[in-house]
């Protein structure tokens, strides 16, 4: 019986324990995934906080366009002023692409390195002055690491120098549309007048890729091989987000951490940017969220226009007033990056904007500068007549013509076989005189008037009539007022044409041989040279105008390398001849910045439009 009792006794202890285990492990299981959801519920809170956080940061902006239709899908302080960093060099390359296409410059030429691109920090291909860089490398240098040198490489290759690549790059700007961006150099470090918003830099990033697919694919590269080193690409949504394709990345402490991006997956297409983002990760993240969150919005037929540059005289007016934009706009950037700053630095910085706008010249406000030297152009030659016409069709005239002394002529004619009803019988030879006169110039209108004049009896003789008569009779019939114009020689009027029978005489004694009239050497065809003419001088003789050819070539730093060299002889006013030195097949901007770069080195300079 006790031994019964016992067993059961043991066996109501295993089963208790039993349901204890179980319940404890039942507990602590609920406790576990009701941690697990505590957590995921934390996270998800916590990343909608961070976001919120993060977009009402005052540096911070974005917006997602549709690439297929132009509609703006979201958007937040998309018109907001901010500091672009290194996105700037993304209108660093949008020129240099228009370089390439244009054949002005090929991937293989090779751009000199100066010292100032050479100090450029912090991010680098650690280029020395001296050296050279080929242009495709200098494009992936951009693409991949950012590098600040050879974006200034790239500037002084086109523009001459840093600062009138800007100028440059904000007239682009202002010809895409992009109102509110203005650039102060090519590689993006700081300067608080260089501005720009989020859909100022979704224009420029459907722009560039649009116009240049060709060269765009290089913002797709991942990795560079530089000098026996391998750059990744910055942009770290390349190969982690299905169908991002570009374009580029950015960071400054007053910008923020900023990317734009573009996105083509399926048939549609997305350009997103955001600024001002806190952490490069938490900038990635945003980006991505963006456009995973539209990517459905998104059209899937392309209608859109494709971005156009704007008339270039409306895109430099604009360049005038792109200085007020940053004075505007400082305020509110510099409550972003630095709120205690004092009031007296606020008024000193909108001081030093308003000197940058007076300092920045009119884009319309350079007229065509023509050239001081006037050019005489042949005239054109008809039967025996110089044609009139006005001066002010004749290129280069500014006055009047002086009249030209000329040589005279005598011309002798040959058997004349005069028709009548008598037998056929041979004519007397018949000399057409030319009388000299000392202050104009003898042309061969002067000489019809002067044959009416010879017919008159009392100025010749009785034994010279018929020849006279017989004169009139071979010449032909002229309409009223013939020779009464004034010519590019001055042709004598009709009526003031008569001239002493004496001096008739005595030429018509003369030597009979004619004599070869020589034309001068300013009567060559005028060759025609395109584009935008740049002209160093004008001098005395050709050997001349060639060295200052030369030395203009050594002081442009490579930028008269792809220009036409070519002298021009011309008479200036004095009646000296004078040969210009020019080079042609040049374009506006290009033409402007080889005079700049000129004119620093003490040549004189200035720009025609061919």
């Amino acid at each position: 019986m006790l031994r019964k009792n016992l067993a059961s006794s043991r066996l109501a202890r295993v089963g208790v324990f039993g349901l204890l285990t179980i319940t404890t492990a039942v507990i602590f299981t609920t406790d576990a995934a009701e941690a697990r959801r505590h957590r995921s519920r934390h996270t998800a809170h916590h990343r909608v906080q961070r976001d919120v956080s993060e977009s009402s940061s005052p540096k911070f902006a974005s917006i997602i366009v549709d690439g297929n239709s132009g509609t703006v899908l979201q958007s937040n302080s998309p018109d907001g002023i901010r500091h672009p960093a290194s996105l700037t060099k993304i209108m660093t390359l949008y020129l240099l692409f228009e370089r390439l296409e244009s054949g002005k410059m090929k991937l293989d030429t090779e751009m000199p390195v100066s010292q100032h691109a050479a100090d450029q920090d912090p991010t680098k291909l650690n280029l020395r002055a001296g050296q050279t860089i080929r242009v495709e490398d200098a494009i992936k240098g951009l693409v991949t690491r950012s590098a600040n040198d050879a974006a200034v490489v790239i500037a002084e290759a086109i523009g001459g120098d840093e600062d009138d690549f800007a100028t440059m790059m904000t007239r682009k700007a202002r010809s895409l549309g992009m109102s509110r961006t203005v650039y102060r150099n090519a590689n993006g470090l700081p300067n608080d007048e260089q501005v720009t918003t989020a859909r100022d830099q979704a224009t420029l990033g459907r722009a560039i890729q649009e116009r240049f697919p060709r060269y765009y694919r290089y913002f797709a590269t991942s990795t560079f091989n530089w000098r026996g080193q391998s750059i990744r690409n910055h942009n770290h949504l390349l190969g982690s987000v299905e169908g991002v394709d570009g374009i580029k990345t950015g960071y400054t402490r007053a910008s923020g951490f900023n990317l734009v991006t573009s996105m083509r997956r399926g048939n549609r297409h997305l350009i997103g940017v955001v600024l001002g983002g806190r952490s490069g990760g938490s900038r990635d993240a945003i980006m991505r969220n963006l456009l995973a969150e539209n990517l459905e919005k998104g059209a899937t037929t392309h209608t859109v226009a494709a971005v156009t540059e704007r008339n270039g005289a409306d895109a430099n007016t604009d360049v005038t007033d792109a200085s007020e934009t940053p004075a505007r706009a400082a305020p509110q950037v510099q409550a972003a990056a630095a709120p205690e700053a004092a009031p007296s630095r606020l008024a000193s910085r909108l001081s030093a904007l308003a000197a940058a706008t007076a300092a920045m010249p009119p884009a319309q406000a350079k007229p065509e500068v023509r050239p001081t030297e006037s050019k005489i152009e042949p005239a054109p030659l008809t039967s025996g007549v110089i044609s009139s016409q006005p001066l002010s069709i004749i290129p280069g005239s500014s006055e009047p013509m002086k009249p030209v002394r000329v040589k005279t002529v005598q011309v002798k004619a040959g058997t004349v076989k005069v028709a009548s009803a008598a037998p056929a019988q041979v004519g007397p030879q018949v000399t057409n005189t030319i009388a000299p006169r000392s202050d104009v110039a003898e042309t061969s209108g002067a000489v019809v008037a002067r044959a009416d004049l010879i017919n008159k009896p009392e100025m010749m003789s009785q034994p010279e009539a018929p020849k006279a008569e017989i004169a009139r009779a071979e010449m032909p019939r002229q309409p009223a007022g013939f020779g009464t114009g004034n010519g590019i020689l001055g042709v004598l009027p009709a009526a003031t044409a008569a001239a002493p029978a004496p001096a008739a005489a005595k030429l018509a004694s003369a030597d009979p041989a004619p004599q070869t009239i020589q034309m001068s050497a300013t009567t060559r065809p005028v060759v025609t040279h395109s584009g935008w003419i740049v002209q160093v001088g004008a001098l005395e003789s050709e050997n001349e105008a060639q060295q200052r050819i030369d030395a203009a070539r050594s002081s442009a730093r490579g930028l008269l390398s792809k220009a036409d060299p070519f002298t021009e002889p011309v008479v200036a006013k004095d009646n000296r001849k004078l040969y210009r030195a020019r080079f042609a097949g040049l374009e506006r901007d290009q033409a402007e910045a080889v005079c700049r770069a000129l004119k620093r080195a003490d040549i004189s300079c200035i720009t025609v439009r061919n």
